[in-house]
């Protein structure tokens, strides 16, 4: 799998790679993908760091799982492919951006350009069976991503760090609260955000002030 990884990150997760449990891994995604439909596409596993490189690395945002309906998932936390009805979720965080930002509700879902300026899009989980939320779970790519976020935080220094329900809350742990950023609210998803977990958080904006704070551009959250 890793051959479509993007060279600077495969090179700060060498050691993840030659740990038995990424092998295990590896040999179930490839038997997954064998044999039944599987999300994303194989070459799109990677597209979060593919199109976040680490040197531009500035904002971390931690989904659970991809989409699992055909056409959907594209490697990026929350995104979908053009063309694709905007999952609940997402429809959310667009709400949310407009009345942060006031910025127009945007027609396609794609979120490539938020990765392209440094946002990367982590799914805790990387693949999943076609029609079956979170089915890949507990297979190893909890423990990759986990090394991960470790490995970003050990790195890199004020990353601004999204936490959005319960799930991504857990991850504060292996992030160094003292050289970087965290954020947290409720999840996107209509149960947390109709029951007023979500909404009003403004997270996009206050993720612009921090990266000013510390002398970096901000994030450009208008899909175009």
């Amino acid at each position: 799998m890793i051959e479509n990884l993007d060279e600077s990150w495969r090179e700060l997760l060498q050691e993840e790679f030659e740990k038995p449990y990424f092998k295990t891994l590896t040999d179930f995604v490839k038997s997954a993908y064998a044999k039944e439909l599987c999300f994303p596409e194989v070459t799109s596993i990677f597209n979060a760091f593919n199109h976040c490189k680490l040197d531009q690395l500035k904002v971390v945002i931690i989904g659970q799982d991809p989409y699992h309906d055909v056409g959907q998932a594209n490697g990026l936390s929350f995104s979908v492919n053009d063309g694709i009805k905007h999952p609940p979720s997402l429809v959310n965080i667009f709400k949310e951006i407009e009345q942060d930002l006031k910025l127009p509700y945007p027609k396609h879902g794609n979120l490539t350009p938020w990765a392209h300026q440094g946002v990367l899009l982590l799914n805790a989980t990387l693949t999943v069976k076609a029609h079956q939320a979170g089915s890949h779970q507990k297979q190893g790519w909890e423990q990759f991503t986990d090394a991960v976020i470790k490995k970003i935080s050990a790195k890199k220094s004020k990353v601004v760090f999204l936490l959005w329900g319960g799930y991504a809350k857990k991850k504060k742990k292996l992030i160094d609260t003292n050289k970087h950023f965290v954020l947290e609210s409720g999840h996107p998803s209509p149960l947390s955000a109709n029951r007023g977990y979500w909404f009003g958080n403004k997270h996009f904006s206050k993720t612009n002030s921090l990266l000013q704070q510390v002398g970096d551009a901000s994030i450009d959250w208008k899909l175009k």
